[in-house]
C-alpha cells in the first residue's frame, strides 16, 4: 500500500468534520441492532461491533497491523505482569460499554472481575486504557464514534495507532484535541501502572 504523508494525517487528526463523525465501515449483510443479535451471529472471521445500536463489521488485519500489535503487547506485558489484579487483552473480545454498545479493541488494559480470568465479558468493566491501529476502513471511526464511546464510558487513555504517519494520537478525558506524539510517550493509570513508549523505535522497520 503507498504510504501516505505525515502531515496530511496529523491534519486530520486534528480537525473532524461532519463526515467523520458517521459510523463507517464494512455494510452489515442483516439489520443487527441489539447486542444478543450481535453474539448469536455466526462465526465469519470479521470483526463484529455495535456502536450506540450501530453494526460495524472490520475486516481481517493487515500484517502491518499484528506487528505493532505484537511490539506493544511485549512492551506493555512486563508492568502488567507486576498488577496482579489488570490484564493486558487483545481481540477478538467482547467488551460491553453499555446495553447497546459492544465494542472489540485491538489491544487494551483493564482491571479483573473478583471472579478473575473466570469472568464472562459481559461482568469485565471499563477498560482503563484502549489501543487501535489504524486502517483505511476505520480511521474515522477510530477517531469519531469509538472516541466518543470510549471516553465517555471512562477510559483513561486511548492512543491511536497511525502506521502511515508514524505517531500515537493520544486521548485522555476532557481532551478536546489528541496529543500527537512521535517520540516519547510517557504515560500512567489510576491503579499506579505506568510506562515509557519510545514510539521511534516502535515503528522502526515498517
Amino acid at each position: 500500500m503507498p504510504r501516505r504523508k505525515a502531515l496530511p494525517i496529523i491534519s486530520h487528526a486534528l480537525h473532524y468534520s461532519a463526515e467523520e463523525d458517521q459510523i463507517m465501515g464494512m455494510p452489515a449483510s442483516q439489520a443487527i441492532s441489539t447486542i444478543a443479535e450481535l453474539l448469536a451471529l455466526p462465526e465469519d472471521g470479521l470483526r463484529h461491533e455495535l456502536l450506540d445500536g450501530q453494526h460495524v463489521v472490520t475486516p481481517s488485519p493487515k500484517l502491518a497491523h499484528q506487528g505493532i500489535l505484537s511490539r506493544l503487547f511485549s512492551l506493555l506485558s512486563p508492568g502488567v505482569a507486576e498488577h496482579a489484579d489488570v490484564v493486558l487483552c487483545w481481540s477478538p473480545a467482547d467488551v460491553h460499554l453499555g446495553p447497546r454498545t459492544l465494542v472489540q479493541p485491538d489491544l487494551f488494559i483493564v482491571r479483573l472481575p473478583v471472579t478473575g480470568l473466570h469472568a464472562s465479558w459481559r461482568d469485565v468493566p471499563t477498560p482503563l486504557l484502549v489501543i487501535e491501529v489504524l486502517s483505511p476502513s476505520t480511521a474515522a471511526r477510530d477517531r469519531g464514534a469509538k472516541r466518543r464511546i470510549y471516553i465517555d464510558a471512562g477510559v483513561e487513555e486511548y492512543w491511536i495507532i497511525d502506521v502511515d504517519a508514524r505517531l500515537i494520537e493520544r486521548w485522555r478525558p476532557r481532551d478536546e484535541r489528541p496529543e500527537i506524539i512521535d517520540g516519547a510517550l510517557q504515560w500512567e493509570l489510576s491503579i499506579g501502572l505506568s510506562g515509557v513508549v519510545d514510539v521511534t523505535k516502535l515503528f522502526e522497520g515498517l
